[in-house]
């Protein structure tokens, strides 16, 4: 017992001490100096560094989306999250969408800012003055009871559900605002985006560090150009490298802040299809549209993760009644099950829970078949559209407290 004794002393001895890492706890005045602010931002980005880009512009990597579907998928992803999280936080896509369902997309969405407006709807923006502007909230829901068909072909893009599971992982859930800036609309205030963005400024330093951290990871921000978007039109205004400050939430809309984005915020003029992503704690906003002619029109997606909260409230099982006819088409026309993936798991609700355990108990599993593995299966036994109503409603009555 003695010699083993020793023998573990020996080894303890021998062992280096633990390595401790300095942690600050919350944010406090000494996160938001503007002068560490100017230093992490006033870098460049290297292309050498992102070998699945084709470009850097303006600070901000550009993808050929045309190119990138030869790509290795994981490698082109942990590329895609190195970039959102440590590198510029902006990637652009280069005809991420085809202009012909760009094209049907716009006519839907004209629709229904015209009905809105023949019933007198304004809908305000956040960021901008009430009635300058055009604007479709949950226009993900609309568009899908609107053109069920156009919606599920717009969001079978697989070069959306490459970043989107990048950063989101397999089941995120896609909401959508349509956007149209008219001649003369103004800039935005540049700000952080949902969640800690849109807290009250004095409640944002009683969040602890790490949900200052957590945050970007919960939601992906983009936009697809929906016309071309020369820098007169007011494409968003993008300081690439901004997400990385930790005290960016609480220090964002402070005057110094807020004229050093103006002093260095860059734009990027979009062509039709086009789609720019970014991590919602790089400091953006919509430029000013300056042109005489141009209606800026763009879909801005916020794709949230399942665990976190979405910002609007969609009638999921709605959309997926509407869109399921236009899934069995595409299937039948012998579209890859990839393409139908990503239109099911942009529309259905993805995640299990919050549910009721004494009705809708998981069964062999940790957690019950989401609605999303409701209608994958619905689709893999091609059942019809009255059957898949019946699958739903009793997945929903289970699901009821």
């Amino acid at each position: 017992m003695a010699l083993i004794a020793a023998t573990i002393t020996a080894r303890l001895a021998g062992m280096a001490a633990p390595v401790r890492t300095t942690y600050t706890p919350w944010i406090d005045e000494s996160a938001c100096r503007l002068d560490d602010f100017r230093a992490q931002v006033l870098c460049q980005t290297d292309r050498a560094d992102y070998p699945y880009a084709d470009d850097v512009r303006n600070n901000a990597l550009v993808y050929s989306a045309a190119a990138i579907t030869a790509a290795d998928r994981h490698e082109l992803q942990s590329e895609l999250i190195r970039a959102l999280s440590d590198g510029p936080g902006v990637v652009v896509f280069s005809d991420a969408f085809s202009p012909e369902i760009v094209d049907r997309a716009n006519e839907s969405f004209f629709s229904i800012i015209a009905a809105q407006r023949e019933a007198g709807t304004t809908a305000g923006d956040h960021f901008g003055k009430p009635g300058a502007n055009d604007r479709i909230w949950n226009a993900a829901q609309k568009l899908a009871l609107h053109s069920p068909d156009v919606f599920a072909e717009y969001y079978a893009n697989d070069t959306l559900a490459i970043v989107c599971q990048a950063w989101l992982g397999p089941r995120y859930q896609v909401t959508s605002q349509v956007n149209v800036v008219n001649p003369g609309g103004t800039q935005q205030v540049p700000h952080r985006d949902y969640h800690l963005g849109f807290v009250p400024g004095a409640h944002l330093a009683q969040y602890p560090a790490h949900l200052h951290r957590a945050s970007p990871v919960l939601t992906l921000q983009g936009a697809v150009a929906h016309c071309d978007m020369p820098v007169d039109s007011g494409p968003t205004m993008l300081l690439p490298h901004s997400q990385r400050f930790a005290g960016g939430y609480i220090a964002f809309n402070r005057p110094e802040f807020v004229e050093f984005f103006a002093e260095h915020h860059v734009q990027l003029p979009l062509h039709k299809g086009d789609a720019v992503f970014f991590n919602p704690a790089l400091y953006h906003g919509a430029g000013t549209n300056v042109s005489a002619d141009i209606r800026r029109i763009a879909n801005l997606l916020q794709v949230s993760s399942p665990f976190g909260r979405a910002m609007e409230a969609l009638d999921r099982t709605a959309m997926v009644r509407a869109i399921y006819p236009a899934l069995l088409a595409m299937k039948a026309a012998g579209r890859p099950h990839r393409d139908l993936y990503n239109a099911v798991v942009a529309t259905a609700e993805g995640y299990a829970f919050p549910t009721n355990l004494d009705s809708d108990q998981p069964i062999g599993t940790l957690a019950p078949p989401s609605q999303v593995d409701a209608v994958l299966a619905a689709l893999a036994d091609d059942l019809s559209a009255d059957e898949l109503d019946v699958v739903l409603a009793a997945q929903e009555e289970r699901r009821m407290p």
